[in-house]
């Protein structure tokens, strides 16, 4: 069990008392940065927030000319994005990278953005031409959350499902003819001009959090959004295709952002809805067909230990030599997806702060 202190950042809570944390001041480059406080107790604590920002992480960038071809197609192999939609995510980057230059957009925002919304285009099963228009055209996808309050904006669409206020006021052609919200190139520059509106700073953490929510300020698809984010940025930099297994647990722990922390769940629905932190982490793992313990202790001492932790590492909180009470799911940038307390619902934090009891990181994977 754990009581977090200082969370992520967010503006509303869920139905029925499952609540996202309240909102702080600190968040990462497409990536907010939040604190657990570890506690032995179910007695919840106010948070506090940090006094500190923390260093920002420099994001994966699209690159030269000469090597894009080779890098989109290993990226969205990697990622299972499809091809078509990453070359718009990088082109719609690329282009605003040179328009305004201080806006520092990245295209793992981008790419977060259309993969929680549509699944990149595919939610209807659709899928992109080589002009970039979708097959199907999209209208609202409507998004519930677990309690089945709507939590989708009315009247969006296409694959980035833009407003239409967002559209009227930033809708942008990337070829320069007329700008065509089902497609990717345009859907993409005209959410990055609504992201960098303002003359918005996105490698600010706390301005990066609040440009995403004027997309959609739903707690659901702000956190799964922070989540994705963190996985694409990971796994953009690395040098080596990432784990399957690993990828597959990780996308599992995405999906149940939201669901609701309960006392020995295992996510079976009924009178079982949601998750404590280590039935979440099994069902993660299990999902990709890998079997784990079912208490964060019993977790802790039946893995490797590792001492930096990776995509997919299991991080613990408690003490070594008797008892281990909490366990998440790393996900990059120094952040992690748990079911904290009862309460509150499965979403993201950071794995560290001062004075916590953090026991160490550990890979059911090879």
């Amino acid at each position: 069990m754990v009581v977090v202190g200082a969370v992520v950042v967010v503006a509303a809570a869920l139905v029925a008392g499952v609540q996202l944390a309240p909102k702080q001041q600190e968040t990462a480059n497409a990536a907010a940065t939040v604190i657990p406080t570890v506690t032995q107790r179910q007695t919840p604590t106010p948070p506090k927030p940090p006094t500190t920002a923390p260093p920002t992480p420099t994001p994966p960038k699209v690159p030269e000319a000469s090597e894009f071809d080779a890098w989109a197609s290993k990226t969205s192999l990697w990622l299972d994005i499809p091809l078509r939609a990453m070359v718009g995510y990088a082109k719609a980057t690329t282009k605003l990278g040179k328009d305004v230059p201080g806006c520092h957009l990245s295209w793992v925002t981008l790419a977060a953005v259309g993969k929680v919304t549509t699944d990149h285009g595919r939610a209807r099963g659709g899928q992109f031409g080589t002009t970039g228009v979708l097959d199907k055209p999209l209208g609202t996808i409507e998004v519930r959350d677990f309690y089945n309050k709507v939590v989708s904006t009315p009247n969006a669409a296409g694959p980035m499902q833009l407003t239409p206020s967002i559209w009227t006021k930033h809708q942008a052609s990337y070829s320069g003819g007329k700008p065509d919200v089902q497609n990717v190139d345009d859907a993409a520059l005209s959410t990055g001009r609504a992201l960098c509106a303002g003359g918005r700073d996105l490698s600010q953490g706390q301005t990066w959090w609040d440009a995403v929510s004027t997309l959609q300020p739903a707690p659901l698809f702000l956190h799964r959004t922070l989540a994705t984010v963190n996985v694409y940025g990971t796994v953009g930099q690395g040098s080596a295709a990432p784990n399957a297994a690993v990828l597959s647990a990780v996308n599992f722990a995405i999906d149940k952002i939201g669901l609701p922390y309960i006392w020995g769940g295992n996510g079976t629905g009924g009178s079982d809805p949601g998750f404590d932190c280590s039935g979440l982490t099994t069902a993660a793992y299990a999902s990709a067909g890998i079997k784990l313990m079912r208490t964060a202790d019993t977790q802790f001492r039946s893995v490797p230990h590792v001492t930096d932790p990776q995509l997919g590492d299991l991080i613990f909180y408690g003490e070594p030599a008797t008892k281990i009470h909490h366990v998440g799911l790393y996900i990059g940038n120094q952040q992690m997806i748990d079911a904290p307390q009862t309460g509150q619902a499965v979403q993201v934090h950071s794995y560290r702060r001062n004075g916590d009891d953090y026991a160490g990181a550990g890979r059911p994977t090879n």
